[in-house]
């Protein structure tokens, strides 16, 4: 039987591994459609939220069977239950994305600033989604608390965008309308960001029984209305 659950482990493992391939590939074509304005990518967004969604709805199915069916003790029982968590996380950020490449059609033709920290924000996003998956594979805490430490790196950029926005806007900028929805795109790979935090945080619960992790703030208004 103790078999039998590793290996249903490792399969989920396994499917975690390719949920955040697939977290990383929406985010990947979500910017390149903001900078580029490449049509495909807006498609590929679209197809790839259906799939994190069908990813979703099979890794859950595998945590209740081994919840079921298999009667973890307490390390294990803290495996899957992290796991239960990180996915409804994964899955919102594939939902994030998808929205970027729904505002982007608005901005990318529009000749406003802020698009170079938009980008860094996404690279710095995806790598936080790709190193948290990463971390619950290998139960590594240092990477894990590496995840959290970026988090930093995702809001400053996040405030420098908001800046040069806001001076945009005071200068009567025509594009009043596009600084407000490139507004709301950074505000969506902020968003993700702290998804990818919340994946970080439950390894360090699942590898140490713990949620001492760092102290986020209190950020449950912008949950709220980015998260509708």
């Amino acid at each position: 039987m103790r078999e039998r659950f590793e290996n249903q482990l490792t399969r989920l493992n396994t499917e975690l591994i390719t949920m955040g391939a697939l977290c990383e590939e929406a985010i990947a074509c979500a910017v390149k459609y903001l900078l580029e304005g490449d049509i495909k990518m807006k498609e590929n967004a679209d197809d790839i939220e259906k799939q994190t969604d069908r990813k979703e709805r099979d890794i859950e199915t595998l945590c209740m069977r081994l919840l079921l069916m298999q009667q973890p003790v307490a390390t294990d029982l803290r495996t899957v239950s992290s796991a239960l968590k990180m996915i409804s996380d994964m899955e919102r950020i594939g939902d994030q994305a998808y929205d970027i490449s729904e505002i982007a059609e608005y901005v990318i033709n529009k000749p406003i600033s802020g698009r170079v920290h938009i980008s860094d924000m996404a690279e710095t996003a995806a790598k936080m989604v790709t190193l948290s998956v990463e971390s619950f594979v290998k139960k590594d805490l240092k990477l894990a608390r590496s995840v959290i430490e970026l988090d930093d790196r995702v809001d400053g950029l996040f405030l420098t965008v908001k800046n040069e926005l806001i001076e945009a806007v005071r200068g009567n900028n025509e594009n009043g309308e596009a600084l407000v929805d490139l507004l709301m795109t950074a505000k969506y790979f902020e968003r993700i960001g702290d998804h990818a935090v919340n994946i970080a945080e439950q390894v360090i619960y699942a590898v140490t029984g713990s949620h001492n992790c760092k102290n986020m703030g209190n950020k449950l208004s912008e949950q709220l209305i980015f998260d509708e």
